[in-house]
């Protein structure tokens, strides 16, 4: 089963659209119904190590905004944990939200679910050298997410190609696997995991 939702902020990548007007404008956007969370924000200090500071505003920003409208956040970190972790303890989300494509970072996993995060998993949890074994354990059913993340991080054996939604079930495979369960059971549990947090 797939979900389409839709949800809106800025993206850490694309901070050039940061503006006072553009807040605003995400703010007025978000209060129609099918918008379902204020995402993907966050910090990314990957591609972006000349704007922290901003970056850091623009996410304390964005969760204001989810706060005003009780919405959920989509959270997207990469080389950023210790900030983003801070930023989450110092602003409260009242409706919490997801570690979107979570990197595969057991501190940052543990701190997320502490703040009572849900935990989202692309097709890096089948890469070689991941330690999925050890990590996706750390995620209990009830916080589960998967996605794609297209059209990157496809999952293995298609890694190098460009993913899609099709390949999402390589994803709960990979999760049935550790766990011993079913991937009916997956799919099962991630979508109501995803109805629950985004009040579907």
């Amino acid at each position: 089963m797939i979900l389409y939702m839709r949800q809106h902020g800025i993206s850490p990548n694309d901070i050039e659209d940061f503006s006072k007007e553009k807040l605003m404008q995400i703010e007025e956007i978000a209060k129609d119904e099918k918008i379902v969370a204020i995402g993907e924000i966050g910090l990314d200090y990957y591609w972006n190590k000349e704007n922290k500071e901003l970056q850091k505003e623009l996410f304390i920003k964005q969760i204001e905004i989810a706060n005003r409208l009780n919405l959920p956040i989509v959270i997207h970190t990469r080389d950023a944990a210790v900030d983003t972790i801070q930023i989450l303890k110092e602003y409260p989300v009242n409706n919490k939200g997801i570690f979107h494509c979570c990197p595969l970072n057991q501190e940052l996993i543990k701190s997320g679910l502490e703040l009572g995060f849900y935990i989202s998993f692309s097709g890096n949890i089948t890469f070689k050298n991941a330690k999925s074994d050890v990590v996706v354990p750390l995620v209990p059913m009830n916080r589960l997410l998967i996605e794609t993340d297209s059209p990157y991080l496809t999952p293995e054996p298609f890694r190098g190609t460009r993913n899609d939604s099709s390949k999402v079930k390589l994803v709960a495979e990979r999760i049935a696997k550790i766990h011993g369960i079913t991937l009916e059971e997956v799919a099962k549990i991630t979508y109501e995991n995803a109805n629950t947090i985004f009040n579907i």
